[in-house]
This record gives C-alpha cells, structure tokens and sequence, in this order.
C-alpha cells in the first residue's frame, strides 16, 4: 500500500472518526440557544485522543517486522497516554466545581498534542516497513 494511501485512510477512518464528538458539540452549538451547549469540551477532545492511541496500538500490531524496541517503547507511550486520558477524563467526571476547567483542557490538548506526533511516527514506520517489503527506496 503505498504512503499517500495509508495516510489517506488514517485521516479518514482514525482522524475523522475521532473528530465526531467535537463536530457533533460544534453543531449542537450552533443550532442551540446561547449557552445551552458549551462550543467546546474536554471530555470531546479526551475522546479524540483515545481513539488516536487505541488506534496506534492497533496499527503497531500489523506492522510486518517493526523491531522489538521501537514496539515497546510505541506501546509503552500508548498506553501511557491511554493512562493519562482516563485521569483527565475522571477530573471530567468529578465536575468544574473542583477543576480548574481552563487547565483540564489545555492539558488535554497538550496530550493531543503528543497522540498525533506518536500517531506520525507508527505512520511513517509502517510506510517505511511496507516500502521495504515491497523494495521499494524509503
């Protein structure tokens, strides 16, 4: 498959899928009366980063021969995230009467922040495995 494609399916399957709660929220918004819905959540933003790294885990796992370390070290950082998420999504849980929601979300982003560099580097790892199975230059 060549790195264009997977790339494409990436964005679309993986990128798009996780982007629903957000585009949902947003729509919701902007059909809603002024502050019935919130334009923006945390626990919508903590949804997208779940997905990017469950679907790192899966993509790392049907990668031909990616080297033992690298694996472990991208799935340690998965589910370090993953671990991270869940805290964040607890604070979520427990309510703005004890949060400080501005901070939730920034660190929520900066967690995003950190899924798509590791969701890039499983993507240009499996480009580069699957070139070389095919012999093709990386």
């Amino acid at each position: 498959m060549e790195q264009g494609n997977r790339k494409t399916k990436w964005l679309v399957y993986t990128v798009m899928i996780g982007l629903i709660p957000i585009l949902t929220r947003l729509m919701a918004w902007a059909v809603t009366k002024k502050g019935v819905v919130d334009i923006f959540s945390a626990s919508d933003v903590i949804a997208f980063g779940l997905i990017l790294q469950i679907s790192n885990i899966n993509e790392i796992e049907h990668i031909a021969d990616p080297g033992r370390k690298w694996k472990t070290t991208q799935n340690g950082t998965s589910i370090t995230l993953i671990s991270l998420y869940c805290v964040l999504y607890t604070l979520v849980l427990i309510g703005s009467s004890v949060i400080e929601t501005v901070a939730l979300v920034v660190c929520a982003i900066a967690l995003i922040t950190a899924s798509l560099l590791t969701s890039h580097s499983v993507l240009d790892k499996i480009s580069a495995s699957e070139n070389q199975q095919m012999g093709e230059p990386e």
